[in-house]
């Protein structure tokens, strides 16, 4: 699979950016991991850049900081605190809604950022010449745990419709430790780990999703709701047709 991924990514390359740069969000986490590995393996080092974006204080960014070293690829450090601070107090300015209200909300509090991050990769891949890599995997989108228009969005997606296990598997066979394959997976707001907050773990997803086998029938209802309510967020936006 490692090998046909990089001929995919090289494909798309020569067909979409031929000599483009390939621009990547880096967490420290395995997706952004094993993206950034696929894409030095595809690409070259030279012609792959990550981009690492704290917000305020990122307790895990020297993770992000060591899988760029490791890898040895040119990044960026851009701080989305003080922009999301900024976006804050200006929808405040308008008066409706108190700063307070707004920092409470859970779905502006937890999108927002994902959507800043996806402009900061833009812009630097506007500036360099790139195009930016989507890290979502098949599991995490499945259950809508990603931010439309945020992490879900880019120009290219060569692991969304692998598993979580299969983006691991992946991981291990492009040599990376393992500290950025197992590392945790958290939202960064609650202080809980994805699987805490889904009631569920990876494991029983991947299964249930590949296999349709699921031991608990108040988690297969879990999941069932939850794709049902995100899909949205991967199927394409509806349009209205005219009548010819």
């Amino acid at each position: 699979m490692k090998d046909e991924i990089i001929g995919w990514i090289r494909d798309y390359f020569e067909k979409n950016g031929k000599n483009c740069k390939a621009v990547v969000g880096i967490s420290g986490g395995k997706d952004s991991s094993v993206c950034a590995a696929l894409l030095v393996e595809a690409l070259g080092r030279d012609r792959v850049v990550g981009v690492l974006m704290p917000q305020g204080v990122q307790h895990d960014i020297d993770v992000a900081r060591a899988l760029a070293d490791f890898l040895k690829i040119e990044r960026y450090e851009i701080n989305i605190g003080e922009v999301y601070e900024n976006l804050v107090e200006a929808v405040a300015a308008d008066g409706k809604i108190d700063r307070e209200s707004i920092k409470s909300n859970k779905a502006f509090r937890s999108n927002t950022p994902a959507r800043i991050r996806m402009s900061v990769l833009y812009g630097i891949s506007a500036l360099v010449g790139g195009r930016v890599v989507n890290t979502c995997n098949r599991s995490e989108d499945y259950v809508g745990y990603s931010t439309k228009y945020g992490d879900s969005a880019g120009d290219f997606s060569p692991i969304s419709d692998l598993l979580v296990c299969e983006v691991k598997k992946l991981g291990y066979e492009l040599g990376l430790p393992s500290k950025f394959i197992e590392k945790t997976p958290e939202d960064g707001l609650s202080g809980k780990s994805d699987e805490d907050n889904m009631g569920f773990t990876y494991a029983v997803l991947d299964r249930y999703i590949s296999t349709g086998e699921i031991d608990d029938p108040e988690t297969k209802r879990k999941i069932d709701s939850m794709h049902a309510a995100n899909l949205h967020k991967i199927l394409p936006m509806p349009s209205f047709k005219k009548k010819r």
